[in-house]
C-alpha cells in the first residue's frame, strides 16, 4: 500500500504542475499520456490473441492532434467527425478482405479509438479554454475522478461488505462507490472555493455539485469499463510504468470517462 501511496502521491504533484502551468506544457504532457494508452490497449488486445489494425488510430491522431491546438473548434471537430469516419471506413475495409475476417477484430480495432483517442481530444480542447476556465475544468476532470477512486479504495478497505460488481471487479464494493461519490462531490466543492477565492469567476456552485456527482458516477463506470477490458484480455494492468497503479491506462479510465462528461456539459450549460 505504501508504495501505491507514494506513486500516487507523485503522480498528484505532477498534476497539479501540468494544470498551473497549462497551455502548451499541458497539452505535450497530455498526448504523451494518450498516446502511451492507446499503445497499451492495443498491445493487451493483441495479447488476447485479436488482431487489431491500429495503424489508422494512429493516422487519426496524427491529422487530429495539429487540428485541435491551431483550428478553431468548429473546425476541428469538423475534421474530428470525418477521421472518425475515415478510421472506420479503413478498419472495414483492412478486417473485411482478411483470409478470416472476424467481427470482434474489427472491433477491438474501433476500441481504442472510441475509449482512448476520441476522449483525448476533448480534454486537449478543454487546453485552448480561456485560462481561468481552462484551470477549472481540467482540474474537475483529474480530480473529481481520481480523488473519487481514493475514497472508494478507502472507504471500501475501511467499511465495505456488498459487492458492486463481483464479476467484473471482486474487489469493488457498494460502500467503497458511495464513498467515491462522496469524495468526488467533496473535490469538486473544494475546487469552486479555491476557484473563487483565487478570483477565476467560476460558475454556480450548483454545476459543481453537479458535476461532482456525476462524474463520480461516469468515473465508476469508465473504471468498470477499463477493467472488463481487462478481465476478457486475463491481464490484471495494462502496463506497469507506474509502481502500485499499473500502466497509463489503468490511471487515465476513468478520468477519459469524465473528461467526455465534462466537455458536454460545459457546451450545453456553461
Amino acid at each position: 500500500m505504501m508504495t501505491r501511496i507514494i506513486t500516487g502521491a507523485g503522480l498528484l504533484v505532477l498534476l497539479f504542475l501540468a494544470l498551473w502551468l497549462g497551455g502548451w506544457v499541458f497539452a505535450v504532457l497530455w498526448i504523451a499520456a494518450v498516446l502511451l494508452a492507446i499503445a497499451e490497449e492495443f498491445t493487451a488486445l493483441t495479447a488476447a490473441g485479436h488482431r487489431p489494425v491500429a495503424w489508422p488510430t494512429w493516422l487519426a491522431l496524427v491529422v487530429s492532434i495539429p487540428c485541435f491546438l491551431l483550428l478553431s473548434d468548429t473546425e476541428a471537430i469538423r475534421i474530428l467527425i470525418g477521421m472518425i469516419f475515415l478510421t472506420f471506413l479503413i478498419v472495414c475495409i483492412n478486417v473485411l478482405f482478411r483470409s478470416e475476417p472476424k467481427l470482434v477484430d474489427m472491433l477491438m480495432s474501433i476500441l481504442p479509438l472510441l475509449s482512448v483517442a476520441l476522449p483525448g481530444m476533448f480534454l486537449l480542447a478543454m487546453a485552448r479554454l480561456p485560462v481561468s476556465l481552462q484551470r477549472t475544468l481540467l482540474a474537475l476532470s483529474f480530480l473529481v475522478p481520481t480523488m473519487g477512486d481514493m475514497a472508494a479504495y478507502f472507504v471500501g478497505m475501511r467499511y465495505g461488505r456488498v459487492k458492486l460488481n463481483p464479476t467484473i471487479s471482486p474487489k469493488k464494493t457498494v460502500e467503497g462507490a458511495i464513498g467515491g461519490l462522496v469524495g468526488s462531490t467533496l473535490t469538486a466543492l473544494v475546487i469552486f472555493i479555491i476557484a473563487s477565492i483565487l478570483g477565476m469567476s467560476p460558475p454556480s456552485v450548483i454545476h459543481f455539485l453537479i458535476i461532482g456527482l456525476c462524474g463520480g458516477f461516469v468515473g465508476q463506470v469508465g473504471d468498470l469499463f477499463a477493467s472488463i477490458i481487462k478481465r476478457h484480455c486475463q491481464i490484471k494492468d495494462f502496463g506497469h510504468i507506474f509502481p502500485g497503479h499499473g500502466g497509463m491506462m489503468d490511471r487515465l479510465d476513468s478520468i477519459l470517462f469524465v473528461a467526455v462528461f465534462i466537455y458536454t456539459y460545459y457546451l450545453l450549460f456553461l
